[in-house]
């Protein structure tokens, strides 16, 4: 039986635009800006942090927001999709917020 994982810290992805991926995290789903650093493997890109309030290890989305960057191709190893869990009272609420942003 293979190891089991003891926690996560974050997920990295990329955003082709920095603006929308700001708004659409932050904006939209409501998650707190964490942080915005210089990516340490391309000082000339930022590195976005995205989580809870409070910016707890383990619910830290983060993003490499590459402007014209191509979307990913499945099967390559890039992340396909990300899920939040929400309560089944907030669904209406998330399903007319997101109709209403064309989501």
């Amino acid at each position: 039986m293979g190891k089991k994982i003891a926690g996560l810290h974050h997920v990295t992805a990329i955003a082709s635009d920095p603006q929308r991926n700001l708004d659409f995290y932050v904006g939209l789903l409501g998650l707190r800006f964490v942080k915005r650093t210089v990516n340490f493997d391309d000082p000339g890109s930022y590195h976005f942090y995205f989580g809870d309030n409070r910016g707890t290890p383990g619910t830290i989305l983060t993003f490499f927001p590459w402007p014209g960057a191509r979307r990913g191709i499945r099967g390559t190893g890039q992340i396909e999709a990300t899920a939040f869990a929400i309560s089944s009272e907030s669904v209406g609420y998330w399903l007319e917020r997101f109709k209403q942003h064309q989501v």
